[in-house]
């Protein structure tokens, strides 16, 4: 069977203004000697007051004051693209040069349209996002790639191979709509050594162009596994500025290590509760549709530096312990088990929403009360009238942080509740809630979300990793 890898490349790898595509072209050509590539690209970063910032950040900005009646100017948009252009060699510059403009004036009528209608939301604002970013990246890495002499092509969105459902802005993946789409990207991987997409984005089987949430060039990557999986040897691989260690390196400054291997079920864990590895969607739609890959966290600027994520990860004697992370700006909603169990239904198959973990239920007077810990307090005030209707008595705490301890088999660790409940009082902070069981890939302690409650207590935990033992 023939090695397929899926190389992902997010904002960040590519850099500001595309400072970081020669290392993106090296591992290119590292990673076609022995594989057939699909590239999925994230929208790049520019300069913005002396800040690096995503494209797809200015873009909603300049959508949001569009809809407000601003007259919409993609003149930094434009700057950041005419800088990556340069990269691109004399042979290809006049093309891509068209391609730049076509795809910015695309993403000008739509912005054009939110200020005519005073509204920037679903097709409109996917399209402004789609051709501002990620369709354009794709398109103007083909041809750096070529003019590099690599055989390289990119799907165009007339022959997208990622269809979705019918919700705009944080669309789902339909994988059988997907399947009957997947020929034309069939041929140009067949006839090419690399072939570029866009990340982030999807179309509907009526043609309309929609978007995932944040993060979802991730999502991308792993849909074309799903794809993929059955014909190809496939690996998908994250290229990032370095593979995953044991904590954030900005919270944890001594005692990292690296984290050889996680399996899907640690990696998602982490990605849901603050570690930047991936989008924890991905790994969910992996499991959803029976798909088995390794999936490599690659350090782009020293590749030999990688964790493998698996179904079963390989047989270890590793440290048990292997993350410590945190999430602020949670929510913890208390509800009525016999009406928590219409709301789980709810979320999960109306809204198809997952970003949530059930905590240990408590009785009061006689009744029994579920408590589901919200990871995107944002989400529950947008969502309040909708889950209040499912019980009007339920009460919402917003301003929780969570930090959670991760490892599969964690149970290997001696005390490892008491001695982290003690660590987070050592550090003067106060435990609201503690979820933890003898065996468990997880222990989530609750803390008040103000100031940098989160990070002192993630070193405080972190700290004591090294010194507690292990079965």
């Amino acid at each position: 069977m023939t090695n397929l890898i899926i190389a992902k490349f997010g904002g960040s790898a590519i850099g500001a203004d595309g400072l970081s595509i020669p290392i993106i072209i090296q591992r290119v050509n590292e990673l076609k000697k022995n594989a057939k590539v699909i590239t999925v690209f994230s929208a790049p970063l520019t300069i913005q007051n002396g800040k690096a910032r995503s494209l797809t950040d200015i873009v909603l900005d300049l959508g949001r004051k569009a809809e407000n009646g601003e007259e919409p100017n993609l003149v930094e948009v434009k700057h950041a693209y005419d800088k990556i252009l340069e990269l691109v060699s004399s042979e290809y510059q006049e093309d891509c040069s068209k391609v730049i403009q076509n795809h910015l004036e695309n993403a000008k009528k739509a912005l054009d349209d939110a200020k005519q209608k005073g509204e920037f939301a679903d097709e409109i604002r996917s399209k402004a996002l789609a051709y501002s970013g990620e369709i354009l990246m794709s398109q103007m890495m083909n041809f750096i790639l070529k003019g590099q002499g690599i055989k390289s092509e990119a799907i165009s969105l007339d022959n997208w191979p990622i269809i979705t459902d019918n919700n705009i802005e944080s669309t789902n993946f339909l994988v059988t709509e997907s399947s009957e789409k997947i020929q034309p990207l069939e041929k140009m991987l067949e006839e090419n050594e690399v072939v570029s997409i866009g990340g982030f984005i999807g179309k509907t089987s009526d043609g309309v162009i929609t978007t995932y949430e944040r993060g979802g060039s991730d999502r991308t990557a792993a849909d074309l596994g799903i794809l993929f999986y059955k014909k190809y040897d496939t690996t998908i691989d994250f290229e990032k500025d370095s593979a995953v260690v044991s904590a954030d390196p900005k919270i944890v400054g001594d005692g990292l290590s690296q984290v050889e291997q996680l399996s899907y079920n640690e990696a998602r864990l982490a990605g849901m509760f603050g570690m930047k590895i991936l989008d924890p969607i991905a790994i969910k739609e992996i499991l959803e549709h029976g798909a088995d890959m390794p999936i490599i966290i690659t350090n782009m600027k020293n590749p030999e530096e990688i964790t493998t994520i698996k179904r079963v990860p390989d047989s270890k004697n590793g440290h048990p312990l292997k993350i410590v992370t945190g999430k602020k700006n949670c929510a913890i909603f208390r509800i009525e088990t016999k009406s928590a169990e219409r709301l789980l239904d709810s979320l999960e198959n109306d809204k198809r929403y997952s970003e949530f973990i059930i905590l240990s239920p408590y009785t009061k007077d006689g009744i029994e009360f579920t408590r589901i810990l919200f990871l995107d307090g944002d989400y529950v005030k947008r969502n309040e009238k909708y889950l209040l209707g499912f019980d009007s008595l339920a009460t919402i705490r917003y301003n929780r942080g969570v930090v959670t301890l991760i490892g599969d088999e964690m149970w290997r660790v001696q005390q490892v509740a008491s001695k982290t409940s003690a660590k987070i009082g050592e550090a003067g902070l106060n435990i609201l809630n503690m979820d933890a069981q003898e065996e468990t890939s997880r222990i989530i302690i609750v803390v008040e979300d103000s100031s940098d409650n989160i990070e002192k207590a993630i070193s405080a935990i972190h700290s004591e990793r090294s010194e507690i033992k292990f079965v």
